[in-house]
């Protein structure tokens, strides 16, 4: 989605239509919304079946499904940054994409994964929602920063 929805709003903006371009965002949100919302709900009662077409190896199985129900959340806040990700990068402001990476990469995912290693040593669950939570932070950087570069006029 972050590739589709940069061409088609960079596309919409060189043709003096930002309001598409949002649009565009929008319903690409939606879109990810929808199939990570799908995805995540039916993960939570097959997640040993979908590790299990990788690997045989009971143990692996069984932690693989432990780690993917916390994990497969991040379909969700995923699919949504990367959406505003695209739509930066047409506005012509790639760096908001990389700081609020970087941000979650730092302040969320590795912080909660090494935490939650210690903290939960016989689950992989709590570290499989590191991600999320790490993307979830993306979300709310990137719709702030949205909402503070619309008010301003720059968006």
């Amino acid at each position: 989605m972050l590739a589709t929805v940069s061409a088609m709003a960079a596309q919409n903006i060189g043709a003096k239509k930002p309001e598409r371009a949002r649009k565009t965002m929008k319903y690409s949100i939606a879109i990810a919304v929808g199939f990570g919302t799908v995805a995540s709900v039916i993960l939570q009662f097959i997640p040993e079946y979908a590790v299990r077409i990788f690997t045989s190896d009971s143990s692996v199985i069984t932690l693989g499904g432990q780690y993917l129900k916390g994990y497969v959340w991040d379909c969700i806040f995923a699919g949504i940054h990367f959406c505003f990700s695209g739509f930066f990068t047409a506005c012509g402001y790639s760096i908001i994409s990389f700081i609020h990476n970087v941000i979650s990469i730092t302040c969320a995912r590795i912080p909660l994964s090494y935490l939650t290693s210690i903290e939960y040593p016989g689950t992989l669950f709590p570290m499989g929602l590191a991600s999320p939570a790490g993307s979830l932070l993306s979300v709310i950087i990137c719709v702030t920063v949205y909402i503070v570069m619309r008010r301003k006029g720059k968006l």
